[in-house]
C-alpha cells in the first residue's frame, strides 16, 4: 500500500482552524506526515501572519510539508514587492485590500490597517516596516505545483493541452472555466482549491478541497492513499468518492 499524503485546503488567516486540522492529521497519521498545503494562506481571516509564521517554521523545522501559492499569497506579495492592489485575472475596481478580497485583514494582523481605497503610499511603507523579511522569503519561494507519482497538487487547477511542466502561474493559481466543468486528463488526478464549495468534492479527474475557510466555515483537510481519498474528521476517515 502507498505512504498516505495529506492536502489541506485554502486557509486564509484561519489559524485557529489550521491547528485544529493539524491535531487531526497527527492523530491519523503522526508527526512526520507528509501534508501538502493548497495556498491562500493570507487575506479574509483574522490571523494571517500566524498562519505564515507557522508554515514557514515548520517546513524550516523539518516537517514534511509543502506550501504552493495560491493567487491570494501572490496579491500579497505584489503588493509588498511594487505597491501592486489589483490583478488582471479579477475586476479591475476590486482592489486586494477591499474586504471581498480580505487583504485589509492581512495588513491588519501584522498591526497595518490598510482600507479600500485609501492612499497606497503611506500603506505600504507601514506594510514594509511590519512585515519580517522572513515572510517576504517564504512567500515569495512558494512554488506553483506540486507532484508525486499518483496525483498532482495546485492552487486552481491545470489547463487542457499544455503539459505539466509547461503550466503558468496565472493558470495554476486562478483557472476555472472549463476546467471545472469538463474532463482533463493528466495521467493522474488534481487536487486542488480555489473555488469554494460546500464540502470537498471528488470528480474524479479533479478533488476540490476548498470548503470555504476564506469565509469562516470550517477549513477541510483529506488523505490520499492509493486510490482512496478520505476527508479528515474529529470522527476519523470519511470516504470521498467520485461524483457519477
Amino acid at each position: 500500500m502507498s505512504t498516505p499524503i495529506y492536502a489541506v485546503g485554502d486557509i486564509h488567516g484561519q489559524l485557529d482552524d489550521l491547528h485544529r486540522v493539524l491535531e487531526l492529521i497527527e492523530t491519523d497519521g503522526g508527526k512526520d506526515a507528509e501534508i501538502v498545503f493548497l495556498g491562500d494562506y493570507v487575506d479574509r481571516g483574522p490571523d494571517s501572519k500566524g498562519v505564515v509564521d507557522l508554515l514557514m517554521n515548520g517546513i524550516a523545522g523539518g516537517r514534511n510539508w509543502t506550501a504552493i501559492r495560491g493567487n491570494h499569497d501572490r496579491y500579497f506579495t505584489r503588493f509588498l514587492d511594487d505597491q501592486t492592489v489589483y490583478d488582471p485575472a479579477t475586476r479591475a475596481d476590486l482592489f486586494w485590500m477591499n474586504p471581498r478580497l480580505g487583504g485589509d485583514k492581512t495588513l491588519l494582523s501584522y498591526g497595518v490597517v490598510g482600507e479600500d481605497y485609501a492612499p497606497v503610499d503611506p500603506i505600504h511603507k507601514a506594510a514594509l516596516e511590519a512585515v519580517p523579511q522572513a515572510h517576504r522569503d517564504f512567500l515569495e519561494s512558494l512554488p506553483n505545483i506540486h507532484t508525486t507519482d499518483n496525483l498532482i497538487f495546485a492552487h486552481a487547477g491545470l489547463r487542457q493541452g499544455i503539459p505539466i511542466e509547461d503550466q503558468v502561474e496565472d493558470d495554476l493559481i486562478w483557472i476555472r472555466g472549463d476546467w471545472l466543468t469538463e474532463y482533463h486528463d493528466f495521467g493522474r488526478p488534481v487536487v486542488h482549491g480555489h473555488t469554494a464549495v460546500d464540502y470537498p468534492e471528488h470528480h474524479g479527474y479533479r478533488i476540490n478541497l476548498d470548503a470555504g475557510a476564506g469565509y469562516f466555515k470550517p477549513l477541510q483537510a483529506a488523505v490520499f492513499e492509493g486510490s482512496d481519498v478520505h476527508v479528515i474528521s474529529d470522527k476519523g476517515r470519511v470516504p470521498l468518492r467520485p461524483t457519477t
